[in-house]
């Protein structure tokens, strides 16, 4: 495995290592005081506490801990130690009250191996800061969540619609559709345009966005990022890195194509903007070092996966919900007839659909589509309930970013994983605690609108609603999202009737989910009977 440690780059980098090694010795017995840390389960050497966690569905094993710990307990994954926060009052105390100190996000082996330290999604620093804030400045230009959105969403109703009366009332799996709707929104804001249903670049785009999601959140890969040198013996992780490589010549090509037809002078699309802003500032001199072509390729990755996932995945579990809970499509569609009769919906409308907007809230408060917020680190020394939590030691960053910036030596990112990750604080907002807070909700594992409404059925916002994660590293494209599962949801259910299958009933709609880096319905099919 080391025989290629023998290149100068790679000595250097060993010394880098072991100069990190004797500056942990130093900090943890000369400069560290002893301090009170959460409690948790013993650990076992070198396994810590795998043993008593399910990885295969470790948001639900870690909601079980708390129970006995308490908000703030800390568990060790292999060498490396993880805090986890449960509760509303814990998880809105750290993510927002001390949005500084957990907003510095983890880079875990395979967030490394998947987007290079680039993009918005998982990078950190004046890289992050600058990409984060040029995303939300341009997706804004191009209306996101505004009026020229809505136009988008809309638009997209109207193909999802034409291929959902395709099948004549019989049952089928909305699943492809739902993906590809989603999709084609982000699409427009990505790309400038829209993409055909049958197009198969497109068909196999959104599939790999689709597995990226599942497999990222298999346990093999979360064994992988304890123990990354197993990596090439996985194979949920070699099907990740060929998923990942032909997503990224996908994407190049796309990239290059707008690259060849660009107009200075015509933006069309986020991709249009990123190049001319770069161009102007090689044109004017400028040297900034975030605005290069693999940030673009991550960044557009990030938003796409992200963009794809979250909406369809939400909507198909509300169109679940209604097939589950016939009573309450009842509601729903009486107050759309009602309220907005045979015209298109609108997002002025939400506010005249409170018990739609409920039923919206409550479908991704109860989905938990993404239970375990995207891992967090502790940029500094911080105590959180009477816990200290230790920072990530910024002289482990500092010489872990020059390394990695010399070389992408694997085998000593490897050893790097095994020595240090375990250092400083990994910090796990644990959403799925948030979303079913018994002392939050009134029925928390109950599918229940009415967490949404006041006693005279207006609907009313609750602090505990926390499917975007909250503070400096919500959802980018929270106002997007909303937009989207209220317009594809009303658009679907004014046409629409669903069902169970024929000769199934509601009892057997099956609501537990497929485990992944989401939470997804599993595989069925429904029924979308037209509405007279």
């Amino acid at each position: 495995m080391f025989e290629d440690l023998q290149s100068p780059t790679s000595v250097f980098l060993l010394g880098v290592i072991v100069a990190l090694l004797v500056l942990h010795l130093l900090q943890s017995n000369i400069f560290i005081q002893k301090r009170r840390e959460p409690p948790g389960p013993r650990r076992l050497p070198l396994f810590g506490n795998l043993f008593q966690v399910d990885l295969k569905w470790l948001d639900k094993s870690l909601f079980e801990v708390s129970k006995q710990y308490g908000p703030v307990f800390q568990v060790y994954f292999g060498p490396k130690k993880v805090v986890v926060l449960a509760g509303y009052r814990t998880v809105k105390q750290a993510l927002v009250n001390k949005a500084g100190e957990f907003g510095t996000r983890e880079i875990a082996p395979i967030f490394h191996d998947l987007h290079k330290r680039n993009g918005v999604a998982f990078s950190n620093g004046d890289a992050w800061k600058e990409t984060r804030r040029f995303v939300l400045t341009t997706l804004r230009d191009f209306g996101m969540g505004k009026k020229m959105s809505e136009e988008i969403i809309i638009k997209e109703c109207c193909y999802l619609i034409e291929e959902f009366e395709q099948f004549q009332d019989n049952a089928f799996s909305n699943t492809k559709l739902l993906n590809y709707a989603a999709s084609n929104v982000i699409s427009a804001l990505m790309f400038g345009k829209r993409f055909d249903y049958k197009d198969p670049v497109f068909q196999a785009m959104v599939e790999r966005d689709n597995k990226i999601v599942h497999l990222a959140g298999t346990a093999s890969i979360w064994i992988y990022n304890i123990f990354p040198w197993l990596g090439p013996f996985l194979k949920n992780w070699r099907d990740l890195m060929k998923i990942i490589e032909d997503g990224k010549m996908n994407t190049r090509k796309i990239i290059a194509g707008l690259k060849e037809t660009l107009n200075p002078d015509a933006c069309r699309c986020f991709v249009d903007a990123f190049l001319i802003h770069k161009k102007h500032l090689e044109d004017s001199g400028i040297t900034n070092l975030h605005y290069h072509d693999d940030n673009l390729l991550y960044t557009v990755m990030n938003l796409f996966e992200a963009g794809t996932d979250t909406t369809a995945t939400t909507v198909k579990w509300g169109l679940l919900y209604m097939a589950k809970f016939p009573h309450i499509q009842d509601h729903v569609q009486e107050e759309l007839s009602r309220v907005v009769g045979s015209r298109q919906v609108r997002i002025e409308d939400r506010k005249n659909l409170p018990f739609t907007d409920a039923v919206v809230h409550e479908t991704q408060r109860f989905a938990n589509i993404f239970p375990l917020a995207v891992p967090h680190v502790t940029s500094q020394d911080v105590t959180l309930q009477g816990y200290f939590i230790k920072e990530v030691c910024s002289s482990h960053q500092l010489l872990l970013s020059l390394s990695l910036a010399i070389s992408e030596d694997r085998n000593l990112l490897c050893i790097y994983f095994f020595f240090f990750n375990q250092q400083g604080s990994t910090v796990f907002p644990l959403l799925t605690s948030v979303l079913y807070d018994e002392s939050e909700w009134e029925s928390p594992h109950s599918f229940n609108p009415s967490h949404f409404l006041d006693k005279e059925g207006r609907f009313i916002r609750r602090g505990a609603f926390m499917p975007f994660s909250a503070g400096r590293r919500a959802c980018l494209g929270e106002s997007l999202a909303r937009m989207e599962l209220f317009l594809f949801f009303t658009s679907l259910l004014q046409h629409f009737r669903f069902t169970a299958s024929p000769g199934a009933s509601e009892d057997d709609v099956d609501l537990t989910p497929v485990v992944g880096f989401s939470l997804c319905p599993r595989p069925q099919k429904l029924c979308a009977i037209r509405r007279k």
